[in-house]
């Protein structure tokens, strides 16, 4: 499966990167074109952004990835009630 959220996460780049340049540099698009090539750049972010961190959650629970050094609730809350002291 990470295969797969892997390869979605390359085309999503791909199409970011590529669609974006589209919007962005191109001068005889029309405005419907333009519209669409943006719509196709932002879906691009948005899915590729969702795919990374889809995979670094994989992989830190997989173990390949040392996961992040956060606390349990208990523990945040005792750091939070000493912030003041």
């Amino acid at each position: 499966m990470t295969k797969l959220i892997a390869i979605i996460n390359v085309i999503a780049w791909a199409g970011f990167w590529a669609f974006g340049y589209i919007a962005l540099t191109s001068d005889d698009l029309t405005d419907s074109q333009l519209t669409i090539a943006a719509i196709l750049a932002f879906a691009g972010l948005i899915m590729g952004v969702l795919a990374y961190l889809k995979l670094v959650r994989a992989s830190e629970a997989s173990g390949y990835a040392k996961g992040s050094n956060q606390l349990d609730a208990e523990a945040r809350n005792r750091a939070q009630e000493e912030w003041g002291k």
